[in-house]
């Protein structure tokens, strides 16, 4: 039996205590806040949105930057694991749309009660209000950890689940890359993920408010070779006073890598129409309201709110007649459509980033147990990690199954 600190009450942190604790290890949880599992009382709008039930094969493809580094936590602690272990601990599952999994009370306090009683079932001993300054490393291996008011406590091993730079009002302010950085760990660049989009040009602010579903963006890149398409993906977007959000922008935000000029978007409002089958709609629609000005032809296509924006934007003087807009004029009007341009000026800043994009370099873990290949007896879990992924409970997975699997390997 070893003595394993572990540093971070989120759900990596819980569940990494859990394991550890199950393989018959004592051990001693450390979590800065007045209470384990803060982040997660916020997401999902509270209700805790904690995995996603779509075939563990089909992970990959949702998880943006190392998804090859994920295969071994994810196939050993899998989304059904996860799920049944929340259900084997009194919590009550639903599917909901997209397969996000919440509890059936849409209480976030339940999944986080449920890690309570398995912590509590391991014999997991639980600081609260804890901080950890640093660790004290020997000749590369870990001795044991040193608390903020100085006073050291020897560990064998240590699992480190501190989270990266979002939300740093829940205690994930960043400060152990730091420490990880002087033991010789690499870290990529940390940038906001998930995370909102402020916009060059007036006019998405000019609809704050508006909610728009099932619309396309698609994100460019910009290089000395020219414009490359980076992903394209189909949802829900909302427009804010600053810019642009919701579940669409936030996603297509966290392919977007150094310096965020490079990158652009394009909104196609119609994606199941085609650049022909929009022009033909579009001509349908001008036939039938041949005789009215072009800013009140616009009612069957767009939101009430759209449409003052989309008369802009096409370059069509709103008092117009229909039966006088031009083939040309009409074309215009199909690109705003199909290929409407959103040019970025930056992404919000951590405050309101779901997720951490960067991390501790992957190649520097081993992927079968989540121990530092640089510092003996260290295990990193979780969005400490340069690894990340879309919404719908994809993170969180991430962080339960990556803690799971240092609990298990753990020394």
């Amino acid at each position: 039996m070893s003595r394993i600190a572990v540093i971070g009450g989120g759900p990596g942190g819980m569940m990494a205590a859990v394991a550890a604790g199950e393989n018959g290890h004592q051990v001693d949880l450390y979590e800065r806040n007045e209470k384990l599992g803060k982040k997660l009382y916020i997401t999902g709008k509270g209700r805790c949105n904690l995995t996603n039930a779509i075939e563990i094969g089909d992970y990959f493809d949702n998880i943006v930057h190392n998804h090859r580094f994920m295969y071994s936590a994810l196939y050993s602690f899998t989304n059904t694991d996860f799920m049944a272990f929340m259900e084997n601990h009194g919590v009550a599952l639903k599917t909901e749309r997209g397969e996000r999994v919440f509890p059936v009370s849409d209480k976030s306090s339940d999944v986080i009660n449920a890690f309570k009683a398995a912590l509590e079932r391991s014999r997991c001993q639980v600081f609260l209000n804890a901080k950890i300054a640093d660790l004290v490393i020997e000749k590369f291996a870990i001795k044991g950890i040193v608390m903020e008011n100085g006073e050291v406590k020897n560990y064998d091993s240590v699992i480190l689940a501190t989270g990266g730079k979002s939300y740093a009002s829940t205690g994930s302010d960043g400060n152990f890359f730091k420490v990880l950085k002087n033991g010789g760990h690499e870290i990529s660049n940390l940038a906001p993920g998930l995370v909102p989009i402020n916009t060059k040009a007036d006019w998405p602010r000019e609809l704050q408010g508006l909610a728009l579903k099932n619309v396309a963006l698609t994100l460019y890149k910009q290089s000395h070779k020219g414009q490359k398409k980076i992903t394209s993906r189909l949802g829900e977007m909302l427009f804010t006073h600053f810019g642009i959000s919701g579940p669409l922008v936030l996603s297509l935000s966290s392919y977007m890598t150094g310096d965020i000029k490079d990158y652009n978007l394009k909104l196609d409002l119609k994606p199941a129409l085609s650049m022909e089958q929009m022009d033909n709609r579009i001509q349908r629609d001008f036939l039938k309201y041949q005789n009215k000005d072009f800013r009140n032809a616009l009612g069957d296509l767009l939101p009430a709110k759209m449409i003052p924006v989309m008369v802009k934007l096409s370059g069509i003087e709103p008092e117009t007649k229909i039966n006088q807009i031009t083939k040309e004029q009409r074309k215009k009007l199909v690109e705003c459509f199909k290929e409407l341009p959103i040019e970025i000026a930056s992404l919000r800043d951590f405050s309101e980033a779901i997720i951490t994009v960067g991390g501790v370099n992957t190649k520097q873990i081993d992927p079968a147990t989540m121990a530092s290949k640089i510092i003996d007896k260290l295990y990193i879990v979780g969005e400490m990690l340069d690894v990340d992924a879309l919404t719908g409970g994809f993170n969180i997975q991430i962080a339960v199954s990556t803690g799971w699997l240092a609990g298990k390997s753990v020394i």
